[in-house]
């Protein structure tokens, strides 16, 4: 049960502007943003970012930004979030369905992670998770892979996607039609 009921169409003019911003044309807002609304205030001000972090000027290729968004979900337990991200970007990021496995209930070492830049994402986020800092090791990787624009955004992206994680755990927010669930990818066995 939602802590902060999401609002339901028909929307007054003000959210109806504010949700069709965050929304690509067509697509009926999510449960997520209907439930940021409930701050208008907010909303405004986080829809730049927002905006930034999942837009074209992210320095990071639309793969590597979904590994970090998943990664962070699952980590976070998130499970709306990381279903929402699956949902609508996992086929684009060419992420297999192993690899969509393992971000949600593996880590790095397995087998499914043959490109270096992919094994030190995710286990830059599981640091960035567990300690809030990267040790100089895995500093110098993805610098190795990563420009200083890139890293910047990867830090950034996933401390944005722990406080959405946050919301949608903390509000209750209501899974989205079709969206999978963790239990959707446990690895068999």
């Amino acid at each position: 049960m939602p802590r902060i009921t999401p609002i339901e169409a028909p929307f007054a003019p003000e959210d109806e502007e504010l949700l069709a911003a965050m929304m690509p044309p067509g697509v009926p807002p999510i449960a997520l943003f209907r439930t940021f609304v409930r701050n208008r205030s907010m909303t405004r001000a986080m829809r730049g970012w927002g905006g930034y972090e999942l837009g074209r000027e992210l320095s990071l290729d639309l793969r590597t930004r979904e590994l970090v968004i998943d990664r962070t979900c699952a980590r976070c337990g998130a499970e709306y979030e990381w279903g929402v991200h699956v949902a609508f970007f996992a086929e684009r990021a060419e992420l297999t369905a192993d690899q969509i496995t393992s971000l949600t209930h593996g880590g790095p070492a397995d087998h499914c992670w043959t490109d270096p830049l992919d094994r030190a994402v995710i286990e830059a986020v599981d640091q960035l998770h567990d300690t809030s800092t990267l040790d100089d090791r895995l500093w110098d990787e993805l610098s190795s892979h990563l420009d200083d624009a890139q890293v910047l955004d990867l830090l950034l992206l996933c401390g944005w996607y722990h406080a959405i994680s946050y919301v949608a755990r903390a509000a209750h927010v209501p899974h989205e039609d079709g969206a999978p669930r963790f239990d959707d990818v446990r690895p068999a066995g």
